[in-house]
């Protein structure tokens, strides 16, 4: 028996586990992934926009990082 693809693409459990840790940090859960510089980015993203609009738009970037992380194929 072969290994499927889709233990490394969309929809894995990997995939899953990052896109968790990106909803609560943006950027960790490409940090998991090994995209260093996608993390800084969405990390730095995320912090400029919870500060830029006191919290209220800040979620936006979570769940963005969030559909990344999960969408990610290797």
């Amino acid at each position: 028996m072969t290994q499927s693809s889709s233990s490394t693409g969309q929809g894995s459990l990997p995939n899953i586990v990052a896109a968790l840790l990106s909803l609560f940090i943006p950027g960790l859960g490409q940090l998991v992934q090994g995209r260093f510089l996608a993390a800084i980015v969405w990390f730095l993203l995320g912090c400029a926009l919870w500060i830029l609009t006191l919290g209220w738009f800040g979620w936006v970037i979570n769940i963005l990082s969030c559909v990344g992380a999960a969408r990610w194929k290797r």
